[in-house]
């Protein structure tokens, strides 16, 4: 009986040992350190990684979920995941102009091999390798070519939707191409879009050069911030333009807001609230904003006769009378893509020096405007 009672004994042991060995080999995540952007989260296991998109369209009631992995490692749930891929990626497709500052930025611009509609890129260096043949054309984003993208045979395309999924995405997914939703655009903060640039890191294991490239960028920016609060006055500003009479600016709480803000300027509809557009009647805009010392964002303008030209009522706001009207649309690439749309995105500090400089133009009385321009007559 006591032998019988020492074996039930070690064997009790023999198991407990093997439970608590199984414990510790369930994998341990390290979360990259995303500060500012809102809409993704990226966890690191020993052989893979997982991004996760918490707001892939404004609104959205879905998220989803990347599995990235190394080798020939296998991950539990693979099949729950909306896309699967290997690590590091060396080929995909991307959709939106504001994707290739940051490939260009982590040093993998020509694992690019197609975008729809070629003529946005501005970039000089990514127009190189389109005129080499390096980069095709695959339409437009609302209806990708899918017959060269598949014949690409790319490791991913990464693209994004500003109300959910479209039946191009379904048709690429059905042929085994993982494809990514990339949400920077629904960014608020500045320095949120520009984090982005993590996301891809992650796709070619460059997480230490995008890190470091972002914090170079982030220090610029609140540097910049910081030189402007120390400003005596805050000018006030006024936005946008009409549209078919209706005068579109942005809203309290968006983007572009924020920058007049952190430029220490007084954005004269800072407090409403939203993150996208306003919609307003001319009457109400030209009553809050007639006197305001600068116009910020035109609208598509390259002139203040064109602006006249368009609405005669215009040349009443006193920024107009005072020529100090300033557009981020007349400076485009060769083939007639905006800079701005392209890269603003991606380096948030150049756009908060240029409004500084327009703002308050001896803070940083040697910075030269990369964005926007004076508009002229």
């Amino acid at each position: 009986m006591r032998n019988l009672i020492l074996f039930i004994s070690l064997a009790f042991v023999a198991v407990s040992c093997k439970k608590t060995t199984e414990k510790q080999t369930i994998p341990v995540a390290t979360s990259i350190d995303v500060t500012y952007a809102e809409g993704f989260t990226i966890q690191t296991f020993e052989d893979h990684k997982i991004i996760t998109l918490t707001n892939p369209w404004p609104g959205a009631d879905v998220s989803y979920r990347y599995l990235l992995k190394e080798g020939n490692s296998v991950v539990e749930g693979e099949s729950e995941f909306d896309a699967v891929l290997n690590i590091p990626i060396e080929n995909l497709v991307v959709t939106s102009t504001t994707h290739i500052p940051s490939l260009e930025m982590i040093g993998e611009i020509e694992s690019l091999v197609g975008f729809p509609n070629l003529d946005y890129i501005s970039s000089e260096k990514t127009r190189g390798l389109i005129d080499e043949g390096k980069i095709k054309e695959l339409g437009k984003n609302e209806d990708l070519n899918t017959e060269v993208l598949i014949d690409m045979e790319p490791d991913a395309v990464v693209t994004f939707a500003v109300e959910g999924a479209n039946k191009t995405v379904n048709t690429i997914k059905k042929t085994g191409i993982p494809v990514l939703y990339n949400s920077d655009w629904t960014e608020t903060h500045p320095l949120g879009k520009a984090e982005w640039i993590k996301f891809f890191g992650a796709l070619f294991n460059k997480e230490k050069e995008a890190d470091s490239i972002f914090k170079d960028i982030e220090r610029n920016y609140n540097q910049a911030k910081a030189l402007a609060a120390q400003s005596q006055n805050r000018p006030t500003v006024l936005s946008g333009a009409m549209f078919k009479d209706v005068w579109y600016l942005p809203q309290g709480n968006s983007w572009a807001a924020r920058f007049i803000d952190d430029a220490h300027g007084d954005y004269l509809w800072k407090e409403t609230e939203g993150t996208g557009s306003l919609s307003l009647n001319l009457e109400s805009v030209l009553e809050k904003g007639q006197e305001a010392d600068y116009w910020i964002g035109p609208g598509q303008f390259n002139s203040l006769s064109k602006m006249e030209e368009a609405h005669t009522v215009y040349s009443e706001f006193d920024a107009f009378k005072n020529h100090k009207v300033y557009s981020f649309t007349t400076k485009k690439g060769e083939t007639g893509g905006v800079i701005y749309y392209e890269l603003a995105p991606n380096r948030p500090d150049i756009v908060l020096k240029d409004i500084i400089k327009i703002l308050h133009p001896d803070v940083i009385p040697d910075h030269e405007l990369y964005f926007f321009s004076l508009l002229n007559e």
